[in-house]
């Protein structure tokens, strides 16, 4: 009970905090934690960054957060994305991420006239119906699709991360006369799981060669990686250029309603909203969608990114701290691995979201590995730590070398009851 967010830590119960400033969180206790949650991502400048914060309390006091009309910002955010992605030539806000993938897979499906979507296993692309598949772990299919009609899962399909002949099988099957075409196919590029399971240097790369070839569209789900791994995103340090990219957290600098949907402009002209004659036009709406405190904050989070380069200090600060990890790891002769891309380190201990459930064991497998890594994440969270699903860390450009050295000491006290 008392948890309505999927990020809120909540074993062995849920903390309440009062506080967020920079690195660090403070419950209603006075307890201090150094955060690496980061509100799931979104904030690389810091928790409650100070420049971004007084500018969003100038259009607060001057329009309020939603008009329900255009506002200015909406067009400053899409030119200053356009400026670092040129691929988004077309650029809508909307309310999530989860609002932004169902937007991508409908557009995608009026412009191709194709039905079929794939996806890399163990990938999440939000809770709409036909996403909650092939979550988490390679191979779970419709596992914890409950309340969702398996009608609404015929279209969706997996393939394992980095299996490029699978994904080209996948795409023959359904180019099959009577099997629907594929539409898209959708990534996180930089892996499963904000690269949970990394991928392979190429595979972006194959993956769009592949769309190409059967005239599928490629979609990045750059929720996390939009901004995070660099300004031009994944699609900028892969050099792949997606047809459409799917956008969160990062792209409203933490304040609420972040999500977007950006590409080519004939594939984003299939987006309507309301009643429209004529061409079909795919439906999307959403009633705070690019409401002024949104597209602000995110014009002014990206401004201050690219002033800060945050981007880069926030992927120093991960480097640091990957490399003590793997320090104590070593030092402890742990059977534990930490590994990052930049600002975002995993530390894997119970290595749930890695089983193969291609041997019947690991089915046996998933609860105890869960439960440790609960239990991982409880005694960080006593150490004043503050980390995601137990494993997982995003930095920030808060994140100082004296932050960096403090967090490892707090490591080295759970790591060392651990040998």
């Amino acid at each position: 009970g008392g948890v309505q967010h999927n990020l809120a830590f909540n074993y062995p119960f849920p903390i309440a905090i009062a506080r967020a400033d920079g690195a660090y969180l403070w419950d209603v206790d006075g307890n201090r934690f150094v955060d690496f949650l980061q509100a799931g991502g979104p904030t690389l400048l810091g928790s409650n960054y100070a420049p971004v914060r007084e500018k969003v309390l100038e259009l607060l006091a001057s329009c309020g957060p939603v008009t329900g009309l255009f506002h200015e910002y909406e067009l400053k955010l899409a030119k200053l994305i356009n400026r670092h992605m040129p691929a988004v030539e077309m650029f809508r806000m909307l309310g999530s991420g989860t609002e932004s993938v169902m937007a991508a897979i409908r557009a995608a499906r009026t412009f191709t006239g194709k039905k079929k979507v794939i996806k890399a296993g163990g990938a999440y692309h939000g809770w709409s119906d036909q996403m909650v598949y092939g979550l988490h772990i390679p191979g779970t299919g419709s596992f914890e699709a409950h309340g969702i009609p398996q009608p609404c899962l015929n279209s969706t399909q997996e393939f394992f991360p980095n299996d490029v002949d699978a994904l080209r099988k996948l795409l023959e099957k359904n180019a099959e006369k009577g099997n629907g075409g594929t539409a898209a196919v959708i990534l996180e590029p930089l892996g499963p799981e904000s690269a949970t399971r990394p991928v392979t240097r190429d595979f972006n790369a194959q993956a769009r060669a592949l769309c190409d070839e059967f005239g599928a569209l490629l979609i990045f789900d750059e929720v996390v990686t939009g901004f995070r791994v660099g300004l031009g995103g994944a699609q900028g340090y892969f050099g792949v250029t997606p047809d459409l990219t799917i956008f969160g957290k990062c792209v409203a600098g933490g304040y609420p309603a972040a999500g977007g949907l950006g590409g080519r402009k004939d594939v984003m002209l299939c987006l309507a909203a309301g009643l429209e004659s004529g061409k079909p036009r795919a439906y999307c709406g959403g009633t705070l969608s690019a409401n002024p405190l949104s597209c602000a904050a995110g014009y002014y989070s990206i401004l201050e990114i690219e002033k800060t380069q945050a981007h880069i200090k926030a992927g120093q600060a991960g480097d640091k701290l990957c490399a003590g990890l793997n320090a104590l790891i070593e030092k402890r002769g742990l059977p534990f691995v930490a590994f990052n891309h930049g600002s975002i380190t995993h530390l894997e201990s119970s290595g749930v979201m890695l089983l193969d459930l291609s041997n019947p064991k690991s089915f046996l497998e998933i609860k105890p590995r869960k439960h440790m890594m609960e239990e991982m994440g409880a005694a960080y969270m006593a150490n004043g730590l503050v980390i995601l699903a137990g494993s997982r860390m995003y930095t920030s450009m808060a994140d100082t070398d004296e932050v960096i050295d403090d967090a490892l000491m707090r490591f080295e006290t759970v790591l060392s009851a651990c040998a």
